[in-house]
């Protein structure tokens, strides 16, 4: 049963749990856990996975190293992709403008939306990655440092396989 959205009725998902009692399903990790994955230009943990949520979500902690990375404009079919920010300064693409994202802020880029970032500040910047529904990213950013030695064929195909369209703004 489904009611009208508004704030006496607010409208929920249809049940995925049947159970009475609830289970014994959390997982913890602590703050001390080392980055699954160490890169020239970041570290990556891998929070939670498509694998450990069902298909959900994803959810990854990027640690940036001072000198400059990051992906230029793009956008996903598949998946909506959030960030927020931990410390120092990333560059954040909204599709309109470059903004840079201090601690606390938070971009929203729904299915479709452009969208970039970059660590520019020659800091190290840390923030969270959460794509919704889950797609296994690990493996794209694990993909990432073997670029260099693959053909422009094989640069494009790994690209269209983990849903990534590059976008030529121009300037």
């Amino acid at each position: 049963m489904s009611y009208p959205i508004d704030a006496t009725h607010p409208v929920y998902p249809e049940p995925r749990y049947h159970g009475d009692g609830g289970e014994v399903s959390a997982r913890f990790r602590p703050a001390g856990h080392p980055p699954e994955l160490i890169t020239a230009g970041a570290g990556y943990h891998y929070l939670a996975t498509t694998d450990s949520t069902d298909g959900e979500y994803g959810l990854y902690r990027v640690d940036m190293h001072a000198v400059p990375s990051g992906p230029s404009t793009h956008f996903h079919r598949t998946i909506s992709e959030s960030f927020f920010v931990l410390s120092g300064t990333i560059r954040l693409f909204d599709g309109n403008a470059w903004r840079d994202g201090k601690a606390g802020d938070f971009l929203y880029v729904p299915v479709g939306g452009l969208h970039a970032f970059r660590n520019e500040s020659g800091e190290p910047a840390s923030m969270l990655l959460q794509f919704a529904p889950g797609a296994p990213r690990e493996h794209y950013f694990e993909g990432i440092p073997e670029l260099e030695h693959l053909t422009d064929k094989e640069r494009a195909q790994f690209f269209l396989r983990h849903d990534n369209h590059w976008v030529d703004l121009g300037g």
